[in-house]
């Protein structure tokens, strides 16, 4: 099994994997890795044309807890799905989480 690492911070949204790496995904894991804050996590799917599908909207991820998101897969096959990732931080400091793709 292919694991995929990442570690995302600030706020802006970030790709996780693009349209066309052909990854079979079937569990998502999220850290909030921060020293102090928690963090707002939007994760969603998005095909051209057709739009952003959530995985997770708005959840609000304390520091030091992970969740755990399992699924049957979704195709990210050439023209198919792109998986995205948007922070949003609850204090003046930069939100960090660390995202491991199976």
């Amino acid at each position: 099994m292919a694991y995929r690492y990442n570690n995302v911070s600030g706020e802006l949204t970030q790709e996780l994997l693009a349209a066309g790496s052909n990854v079979k995904v079937t569990s998502i894991s999220l850290v909030n890795v921060h020293a102090s804050i928690t963090c707002t996590v939007d994760l969603y799917v998005e095909k051209k044309l057709t739009g952003k599908y959530y995985l997770a909207k708005a959840i609000s991820l304390p520091v030091g807890v992970t969740l755990v998101l399992d699924y049957t897969g979704f195709s990210n096959a050439a023209n198919e799905f792109g998986l995205f990732i948007k922070l949003t931080k609850s204090a003046s400091e930069t939100p960090v989480v660390d995202v491991i793709i199976s």
